[in-house]
Formats: structure tokens, sequence, C-alpha cells
């Protein structure tokens, strides 16, 4: 069973609007090359989604689970950044590094204060950059300038 974590945005007081909060999906089943079960207790996705949940932390905006194998397993380790009726990113070939980590929820945190989920490409996180693997429009019917 997935588990989804939201924690409280201090930032944002009683009387701002909430916005549609934009999930990260972390794949907790990614092994990047050299991974060794007899060698490692934990997969490389593990230890990265552990990273993303500490630094998503304070952002009400985003909300972040796990999930067990986005299928993108010959670029790990792989992200999804979604939210209803916005396009949808999936982004994989991170090592489970802090930097990594800060820019994919600084992405997200992006992602979820624009209304269509497009970020302006000079506003992206440096350590993002080059880890997009594909764009995926909303469901039809969902509102969206892109449905």
């Amino acid at each position: 069973m997935e588990r989804i974590r939201a924690a409280p945005d201090a930032r944002h007081g009683p009387d701002c609007l909430p916005m549609t909060p934009t999930l990260i999906t972390i794949c907790d089943t990614c092994k990047r090359e050299g991974w060794d079960p007899e060698t490692d207790d934990r997969t490389d996705g593990e230890r990265f989604a552990e990273k993303i949940e500490g630094k998503a932390e304070g952002f009400g905006s985003i909300q972040t689970r796990r999930h067990s194998c986005l299928m993108g397993c010959t670029h790990g380790c792989n992200v999804a950044i979604q939210a209803a009726g916005k396009l949808s990113y999936v982004l994989g070939r991170f090592e489970p590094t802090d930097e990594a980590a800060e820019g994919i929820v600084e992405y997200a945190r992006l992602h979820a204060e624009s209304k269509s989920g497009q970020v302006p490409f000079r506003s992206w996180p440096s350590a993002v950059r080059g880890h997009f693997v594909s764009r995926i429009p909303p469901a039809p019917g969902t509102g969206s300038p892109f449905s």
C-alpha cells in the first residue's frame, strides 16, 4: 500500500487559498549500477526517498509517496512529479544525494505554483537539468489547457 505524506506549510497563513498539491512519487525499488544486495541493506530508491521526504517537510504544497517500480530500471533513481489537471513529469538518472533531493523538491514547488504545471527552463534547479525522461499531458476532461 502506498503512503502519502504531506507536511503543513508554515509559510502560508489561513487567509491564503490552498493550491493543488504537487505529488512527488519516488521509486523505492530503484537500484543503480553497482548496487549489491550483499553489502547494501536498502535500495538506492529507499535511500533517495528518505532524502526527498526530508527535504519536502514544511511544504504544504508538496506531498510525497513511495511506489515500487516506475519501470525506469535502466536509468534509476526515478521520480514522477504530478498534480491534478497539470502536466506530469518523469525524471531519472539521479544519484541518491541531498543535492538531487533538494532540486526535485524545488522543482515540485515551482510545479505547484504553476497553473499548468509547466515551469520555465530558466527557473529549473540545476540539479534536475538533464534528468527529464518524459512529459505527460493531463488526462482529458480535467479542465487543463493541455487536455
